[in-house]
């Protein structure tokens, strides 16, 4: 598959994610439910997804051996999940690996 391809489609299944958890910040009223629907598509299928991909390819990033916004989207959904609840990354350590990666590079530690 080509890469372009790929880091849009890892892209797009961040963004997914992303959008339920901005719901559960802009409607507290419906927290309990989005939670759970996070919490089940976190467990069954985005994060799992990510992982496999980074474990099977043996690769740097999400997409290869170069950064990518792919990578760069992921961690910040991966700073938005740390900050509802911190053990829903506890079962994925390959995505804690490419967080601390990613926010150690020199220009992305200054940002942070």
């Amino acid at each position: 598959m080509c890469l372009s391809f790929r880091i849009d489609m890892y892209t797009e299944g961040i963004i997914d994610l992303y959008e339920l958890f901005m719901c559960v910040l802009v409607t507290p009223d419906k927290k309990d439910t989005r939670m759970a629907l996070i919490k089940d598509r976190r467990q069954n299928y985005y994060f799992p997804v990510f992982e496999k991909v980074l474990k099977s390819h043996g690769q740097d990033y999400l997409a290869g051996n170069k950064l990518s916004r792919a990578d760069i989207h992921l961690v910040e959904l991966l700073y938005c999940v740390e900050e509802v609840d911190a053990s829903l990354l506890a079962a994925f350590p390959l995505l804690q690996a490419l967080k601390t990666k990613i926010s150690n590079l020199p220009n992305v530690k200054t940002f942070l």
